[in-house]
């Protein structure tokens, strides 16, 4: 199992909760596109770390003891959150400010032995919540 630094959001899929890591540097917005994909729907699973391992070929996270219900709202503080307690990993987003390529060539995320799609995005963009659930919607039907 590894403790990586991600925020990781979840929503209801045929073979359960399917969630999707956020990967980025600190203050990168996170915990921002978390929030709007809290009100869009989706669960918390874990905020600013989690571990993920794989079994049966699978990668899952859960929120390591210290953070798991808890998520940090800037502007006000540490806010408790009711939890999922763990997700099967269905894509990986990078979180960056930078204006990602409209044609990207498909890009992979190797973690815990296994590995995720990738795709990049700018998490404050109005767009972001809609661009994960769209890409999350695209590479879940492979795991049905």
């Amino acid at each position: 199992m590894a403790a990586v630094h991600a925020t990781v959001a979840a929503r209801s899929a045929p073979f359960g909760w399917g969630g999707v890591a956020l990967i980025g540097k600190p203050g990168c917005g996170k915990s921002d596109l978390l929030l709007r994909l809290l009100d869009a729907g989706w669960r918390l699973v874990a905020d600013d770390y989690a571990e993920i391992f794989l079994s049966a070929g699978r990668l899952y996270a859960q929120a390591p003891p210290a953070v798991a219900g808890r998520m940090e709202v800037r502007g006000l503080g540490i806010v408790p959150r009711s939890p999922l307690p763990l997700a099967r990993l269905v894509l990986a987003v990078t979180c960056d400010q930078g204006s990602p390529e409209r044609l990207p060539e498909p890009e992979r995320l190797s973690l815990s032995g296994g590995s995720l799609p990738l795709i990049r995005l700018s998490p404050l963009e109005a767009s972001a919540p809609a661009r994960v659930a769209a890409a999350f919607d695209r590479f879940r039907s492979g795991m049905d």
